[in-house]
């Protein structure tokens, strides 16, 4: 059970929810159709925002590092969901290669990869998890706080394979999201399946692609249960041309700052809102909560202090910050414990597995919560997004749980097509 989880729904959203349970039937063959003719991405967080007026996904993860926080009741959806992933893309699969990411110091990461083996053990794969660190040059344990424990084996390339010593997969699964680049380790391996496909890591994916993705994927589906896209789809601007250390692109920041406003203060008034409207501008490419601030007029983007240009200019692997997306903010009414709270969903393949809840103490409810003092709920949704109850209300768990879980595969639809789309230049750009 959540505790004391309270949402104010009302107005569009409740009514909006009730949408989603009485089309139920409709939404799910929806979705069905999509996933004829488009392939799921092996697996993908997102993070939600809920209103009260507006339930709309706020981030995409295609290298999710949260599994430890899902609750354990979930595990047989995740080998289940992890099973149907492995079967479409490597049917007679066996072994599989986990690539991580190099934070061999961060406890709750080192947890997440020991909560994803198992979850991959347990489909009947052989998994072992190979290092791109250079000083692991021989089989490495790592003792965890929680009492689970890892090895970390150097990598081994033969041709266009890579593997361990004595160990060769069918594919080789990343949860590293490649911010620094293609290591040559994973470049050219025409022999085996690297899931998610490398131009799917932040050294070429870029938000903005995903934000225009996902606007087409509401507009279409909101068409097709008749609402308006706005409930569910965050607006969003781009500026391409800013250098926050040299104070150059500032007008075109504004520009789009003040045109973006412009448009969330006519939809406030078309639907009666009376909070304050704002924007988050962040890195257009990039995670961990980096390199991200709120705005509430375009007069705060010029002239900024040294102190906001430090944060905003560099991101994850020290990369310099040259492209950012202005996306409209969502407040967040939810809270746990009394601290502003927003929903995380994880899903495999195409289906939801889970999620928890990301808790900050020191936020607003009109602040990005994925930062240094968030807390995660382990206790996760008290069901699994998937099952609505058409005898309850709109705004009962099943239903709210219900809605997270059909926009949060809206989300995981525009990272498919997105992939899809930015293809045909990965080759060239994901060395």
């Amino acid at each position: 059970m959540v505790p004391h989880l309270t949402t104010a729904l009302t107005g569009p959203l409740l009514e909006l929810e009730k949408q989603f349970l009485d089309r139920a039937s409709e939404i799910e063959k929806w979705f069905r159709i999509q996933w004829q003719d488009h392939l799921p991405p092996f697996y993908g967080s997102t993070d939600l925002r809920n209103s009260g007026f507006k339930l709309a996904p706020v981030d995409l993860n295609l290298f999710p590092g949260g599994f430890n926080n899902l609750n354990d009741a979930f595990m047989p959806l995740c080998v289940q969901a992890a099973q149907a992933a492995i079967e479409r893309i490597c049917p007679d699969a066996s072994k599989l290669l986990l690539v991580p990411e190099n934070h061999t110091r961060n406890q709750f990461y080192l947890q997440n990869v020991a909560k994803l083996v198992s979850i991959l053990r347990l489909t009947g794969l052989d998994v072992r998890i190979g290092s791109l660190l250079p000083d692991v040059t021989a089989p490495t344990v790592l003792e965890l706080d929680n009492g689970a424990r890892l090895t970390l084996e150097p990598l081994r390339r033969e041709g266009g394979r890579l593997g361990l010593e004595g160990f060769d997969p069918c594919a080789v699964l990343l949860n590293n999201d490649l911010s620094g680049g293609v290591p040559a380790a994973l470049q050219g391996l025409d022999e085996q399946w690297v899931i998610p496909p490398l131009h799917a890591g932040w050294h070429f994916r870029r938000k903005s692609r995903h934000a225009e993705a996902y606007d087409r994927v509401a507009r279409e589906f909101a068409a097709t249960i008749g609402i308006d896209p706005w409930h569910i789809n965050p607006e969003f601007g781009v500026c391409g041309q800013i250098n926050f250390q040299e104070r150059t692109g500032e007008e075109c920041l504004a520009h789009q700052v003040d045109t973006l406003l412009t448009r969330i203060r006519a939809k406030y008034k078309e639907y009666g809102i009376a909070d304050e409207p704002f924007v988050v501008v962040k890195a257009d490419a990039g995670t961990y909560g980096m390199g991200v601030m709120t705005v509430k007029d375009a007069s705060e983007v010029v002239g900024l202090n040294r102190r906001q240009r430090n944060k905003m200019a560099v991101v994850k692997e020290g990369l310099e910050v040259h492209e950012v997306i202005i996306q409209e903010g969502v407040h967040t009414f939810e809270t746990v414990d009394g601290a502003v709270a927003e929903p995380v969903v994880y899903m495999m393949d195409h289906y939801v597995v889970g999620g928890f809840y990301r808790v900050h103490t020191e936020r607003g409810r009109d602040e990005n919560l994925n930062a240094p003092g968030m807390l995660f709920k382990p206790l996760a949704f008290e069901t699994c997004c998937t099952l609505p109850d058409s005898a309850q209300g709109p705004d009962a768990p099943p239903n709210r749980f219900y809605a997270y879980g059909v926009v949060a595969r809206l989300a995981l639809l525009a990272a498919s097509v997105e992939i899809e789309e930015t293809e045909p230049a990965a080759d060239a750009l994901a060395v």
